[in-house]
C-alpha cells in the first residue's frame, strides 16, 4: 500500500511508607540507538555510505516494506500511529521498552490539561486537542477547572480572544473557593482545565492503532536508521524499509538522529515532582503558580496532590538515570508546599521521577526532513496536545499540511512562552 496523500473531591490519603523505583537493569541492557548515514539523502542530510553498505553490527535477516514506521511508543508516537492507521496508512509502531514502562515522559495517572496560554498558537493547538480528547472518550480527561496565579498578565485577554473566556477572582474569593491553595493576588480561573490520565491514553492509542490494522511492537529497540530515498529501520529481529519514519523518542532524540538532521539544542533533565497527602477532602483544581521557578499541581486520585517545579532539574543521560530525588530540590518542593499549599501535609509525600526534553525556547519541534518526521522538545508541557500532535505528525508523514511553522526545526531564534 502506498502512503496516503491526502473528580472533584479527593479523599484524604492515609500516611504511608514510600519507596523509590529502583534503577531497572533493562534500561542499561538495551543498546543505544545509532544513526547510519547513507547515499540518496535529500540535500538537508549529509551523504555518506550506501543503503547496500553492510551494517558493522550485522543485519538480522529479512526486510519488511511498510508505508510508515513510528519509532517511539510514548504518547506522541502512539498518537501518530493512531492517526496514520485511521487514515488507512500501513503503519508499524516500535517501542524500545515493555508496555507501561516508566523510563520516559508518558507514564503515570495525571497530566494537566489547559487551554490557558498567553500565546494564541498554543491556545488554538490546545483547543484542537480538547476536541480530540473528547472524541477519544471517557476516562482520559476529567475537567476539574484550573487556576493560574502569580503573573497572569495576558491570560484573560488571550482566552477571551480565542472565544473561551475565564474568570478573574480576587485572592480572598479564590481562597474561599479553593482552601487548599494560598494566593497573594488575582487568580485566573478557566473551567476547561483538568486532568489527563497518561497511562490510559497511551494504552488506548495503541489499542486503537492495532484495531485499525496497524502493528505495535514493544521491547523492540531500534539499533539505527539508514536514510536514503526511503529509510531502513534496523532492529534485532528485522529491518523495516519505510517511505517515512516518524521519530518520537523523547529523551533519546539526539542519540538516534545525531548526524542525520539539524535540530535545535535538546536538553534532557531529570525532574522530580511528588505526590503530597491531602489533609482533607478539599476540592482541587489544576493549578499553575506563575513566578520565577514556576510550580504546577493537580489531584491524582488514589495518590495525592501532585506538585512539581516546572523544569530546572539536573541534566541527565536517559540511559544512566538513577531515579533518585536530589535532596535540595526535594527540600525546596516541600518548603513550597508548607508556604503555599495549606491543603497538603508537606511531611507525607512520595517522590516521582520523570524527564523533560527541552528546546532553548520551550517550543516543540514538529517538522519533516526528507523522509524523516520529527517530534521532540515537549518540555514538560506537551502531553495536553497529544492527539493534535498525532494529527500534525500524520500530516507530515503523508504530505499533508502539518502544523504551525512555529514548530519547524530550522527556525533560528525561536521564542515561546509556556
Amino acid at each position: 500500500m502506498g502512503v496516503v496523500d491526502a473528580q472533584r473531591g479527593l479523599p484524604a490519603a492515609p500516611r504511608r511508607t514510600r519507596t523509590l523505583v529502583p534503577h531497572p537493569p533493562a534500561l542499561r541492557d538495551a543498546p543505544a540507538p545509532r544513526a547510519i548515514l547513507v547515499e540518496g539523502d535529500p540535500p538537508a542530510i549529509r551523504q555518506v555510505g550506501s543503503l547496500d553498505s553492510p551494517d558493522p553490527r550485522g543485519d538480522p535477516g529479512g526486510v519488511t516494506d511498510v508505508d510508515v514506521v513510528v519509532v517511539g511508543g510514548g504518547a506522541m508516537g502512539s498518537a501518530a500511529a493512531w492517526q496514520l492507521a485511521s487514515r488507512g496508512v500501513e503503519v508499524v509502531l516500535l517501542e524500545r521498552f515493555a508496555r507501561g514502562h516508566v523510563f520516559g515522559a508518558s507514564h503515570g495517572a495525571s497530566r494537566i490539561f489547559r487551554l490557558v496560554y498567553p500565546d494564541p498558537v498554543y491556545v488554538r493547538f490546545a483547543a484542537e486537542a480538547l476536541a480530540l480528547w473528547r472524541e477519544l472518550g471517557a476516562g482520559l480527561l476529567t475537567e476539574t477547572g484550573g487556576v493560574d496565579h502569580g503573573d497572569i498578565t495576558g491570560l484573560p485577554e488571550a482566552l477571551a480572544a480565542a472565544g473561551s473566556p475565564g474568570e478573574v477572582l480576587p485572592a480572598d474569593a479564590a481562597r474561599e473557593r479553593w482552601p487548599g491553595l494560598r494566593f497573594d493576588g488575582d487568580v485566573f480561573f478557566h473551567p476547561r482545565s483538568g486532568r489527563l490520565h497518561a497511562d490510559r491514553a497511551v494504552d488506548l492509542l495503541q489499542d486503537l492503532t492495532t484495531a485499525l490494522g496497524g502493528v505495535v511492537r514493544h521491547e523492540t529497540p531500534v539499533l539505527g536508521l539508514r536514510v536514503g530515498d526511503r529509510v531502513e529501520v534496523v532492529t534485532h529481529q528485522e529491518v523495516y524499509r519505510a517511505r517515512r519514519v516518524v521519530v518520537a523518542v523523547g529523551a533519546w532524540t539526539a542519540k538516534l538522529l545525531d548526524g542525520l538532521v539539524a535540530l535545535p539544542p535538546l536538553t534532557v533533565t531529570q525532574e522530580q515532582p511528588a505526590h503530597f497527602a491531602p489533609v482533607d477532602a478539599t476540592e482541587w483544581p489544576a493549578f499553575i503558580h506563575r513566578r520565577p521557578g514556576a510550580v504546577y499541581g493537580l489531584a491524582t486520585p488514589g495518590e495525592g496532590i501532585k506538585v512539581g517545579a516546572h523544569g530546572g532539574g539536573p541534566v541527565v543521560d536517559p540511559d544512566a538515570r538513577d531515579f533518585r530525588p536530589e535532596a535540595g530540590r526535594l527540600a525546596a518542593l516541600r518548603q513550597y508546599a508548607r508556604e503555599w499549599l495549606p491543603g497538603v501535609d508537606p511531611d507525607d509525600f512520595a517522590p516521582i521521577s520523570c524527564t523533560y526534553t527541552s528546546t532553548p525556547d520551550s517550543d516543540f519541534v514538529l517538522d519533516r526532513n526528507g523522509p524523516l518526521v520529527l517530534a521532540a522538545g515537549f518540555a514538560g508541557h506537551g502531553f495536553k496536545f497529544v492527539p493534535a500532535v498525532g494529527r500534525v505528525l500524520a500530516d507530515l508523514a503523508t504530505s499533508g499540511p502539518g502544523g504551525d511553522r512555529r514548530f519547524a526545526a530550522d527556525i533560528p531564534g525561536r521564542t515561546g512562552k509556556t
